[in-house]
């Protein structure tokens, strides 16, 4: 079996990550394999929703990222996973899953990816979106309003009581682990190419 190439892209909330990786997706279309971290937030049921609101999202302790470790090991191995399905609206995993299938290339995308030593460990290479926080805040703004239904005061109170910290925290200095810098993710179209240039030359090895 030939040997599969893991790709994490990291970087803040808004950065431009889902960008980037949807337009990749489009590219490669069922070529490659893509992980989300999001995918793997806790389950929550035992809270109720208003506990569940709450909670801090941008930290390490909010995601079963062993779990995630776990599956991507599977990928490696040439074998299936059922994801888990997270709901962003009910702040809750939901009871299905998603079978994924492996690929000769696996794209990792989450904020806080590069934070956890073993999964780093599983990332053949590393790319960190780099994007001014303002920007991303405007980013972060219009997606949780149109896309996860949430409240434009829900979404700043979070941002400044608990994402702001939470990115120089844990986001930033998961910057140095980088192998790649890439400024505005998705929207750099020099950069764009450059990885999908390396993604294909990856696929005919």
């Amino acid at each position: 079996m030939a040997e599969i190439i893991v790709i994490g892209i990291a970087g803040g909330t808004g950065s431009g990550k889902t960008t980037m990786i949807k337009r990749i997706k489009k590219e490669f279309n069922n070529e490659i394999t893509i992980l989300s971290h999001d995918f793997y937030y806790k389950k929550c049921s035992h809270l109720p929703f208003e506990e569940r609101e709450k909670l801090n999202y941008d930290h390490p302790d909010a995601f079963e990222t062993d779990l995630m470790v776990e599956h991507l090991k599977e990928l490696k191995e040439g074998r299936s996973v059922e994801r888990p399905v997270y709901d962003f609206v009910i702040h809750d995993r939901r009871d299905e899953t998603v079978g994924v299938e492996p690929a000769k290339v696996i794209i990792v995308e989450g904020i806080l990816i590069f934070e956890h030593k073993e999964l780093l460990d599983l990332l053949d290479i590393k790319v960190f979106i780099d994007t001014d926080p303002d920007v991303r805040i405007i980013r972060r703004i219009m997606r949780d309003v149109r896309e996860r239904g949430r409240s434009l005061d829900s979404v700043i109170n979070q941002y400044l009581t608990t994402v702001k910290l939470m990115h120089e925290e844990f986001v930033e200095p998961s910057k140095k682990k980088a192998d790649i810098i890439i400024p505005e993710g998705g929207y750099n179209i020099v950069a764009l190419q450059m990885l999908n240039d390396r993604i294909k030359a990856l696929l005919r090895m």
